[in-house]
């Protein structure tokens, strides 16, 4: 890559790392409700996986999905205005932070029940094979995912119909709270796509581009019909599961640990610094920029308008039914909207 190619990663991780410690700021502030699940600390896997991809292949994540929407391309001000439950977000301010999408990315977002949109991934991955539009699915997932049993049907079925898709699974090493070691009876993830006869490895997800390499080069495999891959990237989160769970019960001296290996730090030092692709002249100019856009994220979605009352249940039944109401008076069929 050439040194626009490595600012422009450089870029991405710290947007995604401002990005998430702002929506915590503001989760605390009530600007944001619900639920918050962070990506501070994973940023090379949204980045380095995301970047390996075409415009045109199908994303699919679970609920922890801010930083691949924005290393997408997506807005920050269309996902900061989603989090803060505004017309102007991704989805209307009707998904909040676990249902971030774009259509216009053929990002398919954030999906809240655990292991429940791998189906959904390898429906787009088999519409592509079908359809022979040489599109590829990259799926992302948690290590507790890989538990249940939609895991297992989607991998079985992914590999006996040869399915153009990437299963990436990003092992922080914990399932919400509960480490790996207590939950799978498997610690190498990996290695449960064996008894699929899947292909499968596993990468150091702190390495922005060891996870670029590592699916660029499986993507160009998967596109030319060579079946699924099983990707696994070893990260680590900073926060606890979600913002309300700050009272983690992962040691401190292992998150103290894991924070000299920082994917933004060891990307600066190893990378631009070490082989002269930039300077900390360089890097400070993108910071500011970056703190410059999440704080303009804000205020764009502050001034943004809440969702009208009228639209509530648009884009759920083509037609309303019967006991739909909204202000104590009855929707009437047909009130359908476009």
């Amino acid at each position: 890559m050439d040194k626009a190619g490595l600012l422009e990663l450089y870029r991405q991780m710290q947007l995604i790392r401002v990005f998430e410690d702002k929506s915590a700021e503001m989760y605390g502030k009530a600007k944001i409700g619900g639920f918050l699940h962070l990506d501070s600390g994973q940023e090379a896997v949204c980045v380095g996986a995301v970047s390996a991809l075409n415009a045109d292949d199908d994303l699919v994540t679970n609920y922890r999905d801010h930083g691949y929407a924005l290393a997408r391309g997506l807005s920050s001000r269309a996902v900061m205005a989603e989090l803060f439950g505004r017309k102007d977000g991704t989805t209307g301010g009707r998904g909040g932070s676990m249902h971030i999408a774009d259509v216009s990315k053929r990002f398919w977002g954030g999906y809240a029940i655990v292991g429940a949109h791998l189906p959904l991934a390898a429906g787009l991955a088999y519409a592509a094979q079908y359809q022979k539009t040489g599109r590829i699915t990259l799926c992302m997932m948690g290590d507790g995912s890989t538990n249940i049993g939609t895991f297992h049907a989607t991998l079985n079925w992914a590999q006996l119909w040869k399915l153009p898709i990437i299963f990436l699974v990003v092992n922080n090493m914990y399932s919400m709270g509960t480490p790996l070691s207590v939950h799978s009876s498997l610690t190498d993830i990996y290695k449960k796509a064996a008894g699929y006869g899947m292909e499968a490895m596993q990468v150091d997800g702190n390495d922005v581009m060891a996870m670029r390499e590592a699916v660029c080069d499986i993507a160009g495999r998967v596109r030319t019909g060579s079946g699924p891959f099983l990707l696994e990237a070893i990260t680590y989160r900073y926060s606890g599961h979600s913002a309300v769970d700050k009272n983690t019960p992962r040691p401190a001296s292992e998150v103290a640990e894991w924070r000299t290996r920082d994917p933004i730090v060891r990307f600066t030092e190893t990378v631009l610094f070490k082989h002269n692709h930039a300077t900390p002249e360089d890097l400070i100019k993108i910071d500011k920029s970056v703190e410059a856009e999440v704080e303009d994220s804000v205020q764009f979605s502050d001034a943004s308008p809440l969702p009208d009352r009228s639209t509530l249940y648009d884009y759920i039944y083509r037609t309303p039914v019967a006991n739909m109401h909204i202000d104590g008076s009855l929707i009437k069929p047909p009130t359908l909207r476009k």
